[in-house]
């Protein structure tokens, strides 16, 4: 039997525990939930790696589960937009049962393989790509349809489960095991498993997101300001990053169309043309454009 699925002798009364009782065991099993996924740190820190070198070269970044571990690669894939500015055509979310799982459970979708392989050939995944399947089984049969079809056609694929020796994991480029052992409510893998999974998904993601460019000091300078509150945001970035008043932040902004690392570059004096270069240029890096710039003063100054 799997792990996740496994009764522990410890939890069968737990229906009987007093209620701090039960809310301390699964206080617990979140703890060690985490310590699952910092013992996995070196399997993350190299999908992540793979997965940069893939999105570096024009690919896009896929997800794919089922159930549970479907709603949560689902939500990581759909935060990147907002939070990053990652767009959308180099997003794809593949979830078993479609949209309407993502609310409530879609009888026998999750063992849709042709459904699945469908899916990655209607988005016409290729090498240029990196998948991340997630499953707490190793086994789902939509998830692995995914990545079976995924390998296929030459796609970079990262496998995370919470149980060893399963499919997921053995089929994948980058297998991520995530050892969260039995859950307190048996085969309850919202718990343990999808507290580790969640944390995981969150780590890898983020650290690509960084290694690409979208962070700078420690700042979201790819945040999409969709709201007032994001806006505010975006300006109090700007002041802090550049020390200007109010009125400068707001004026740079809405020449930059709201783009925090264009509306910096012109509140240092650079002119938009010569920014949208040099972002371009620097693969919409902002140290890189900012090099970019210094180095081409530099070779004004000595000339």
């Amino acid at each position: 039997m799997m792990e996740t699925e496994r009764l522990s002798p410890r939890y069968s009364t737990i229906d009987l525990w007093r209620p701090t009782e039960i809310l301390d065991a699964m206080l617990e099993g979140q703890f060690a939930a985490v310590a699952a996924v910092h013992a996995a740190r070196p399997a993350l820190e190299r999908a992540a790696l793979a997965v940069e070198d893939r999105l570096r070269g024009g690919g896009r970044l896929v997800y794919a589960g089922a159930g549970t571990s479907g709603r949560l690669a689902v939500q990581d894939g759909a935060e990147l937009m907002p939070t990053f500015g990652w767009p959308a055509s180099r997003l794809v979310l593949m979830m078993a049962g479609g949209r309407d799982a993502l609310l409530r459970a879609v009888e026998g979708a999750e063992d849709e393989t042709d459904a699945a392989a469908a899916l990655v050939e209607q988005h016409a995944i290729d090498e240029r790509d990196a998948l991340i399947a997630v499953a707490a089984s190793g086994t789902t049969p939509f998830t692995l349809g995914c990545l079976r079809e995924a390998v296929s056609r030459g796609a970079l694929t990262v496998g995370i489960a919470n149980n060893p020796n399963t499919p997921i994991l053995d089929e994948s480029d980058h297998p991520i095991r995530l050892d969260t052992g039995a859950e307190p409510i048996a085969g309850s893998t919202r718990m343990k498993a999808g507290t580790a999974q969640r944390v995981a998904l969150t780590l890898l993601s983020s650290l690509v997101m960084i290694r690409l460019g979208h962070v700078y000091q420690g700042l979201m300078v790819d945040m999409q300001a969709t709201n007032s509150k994001l806006l505010r945001r975006s300006e109090r970035m700007l002041a802090q990053l550049t020390g200007r008043g109010a009125d400068s932040v707001r004026e740079a902004l809405q020449q930059a169309d709201g783009s925090v690392k264009l509306a910096l570059l012109l509140l240092e004096g650079i002119r938009i043309d010569d920014a949208r270069a040099a972002l371009r240029r620097g693969g919409g890096d902002l140290r890189a454009a900012k090099e970019l710039v210094e180095n081409g003063r530099n070779r004004k100054n000595r000339a």
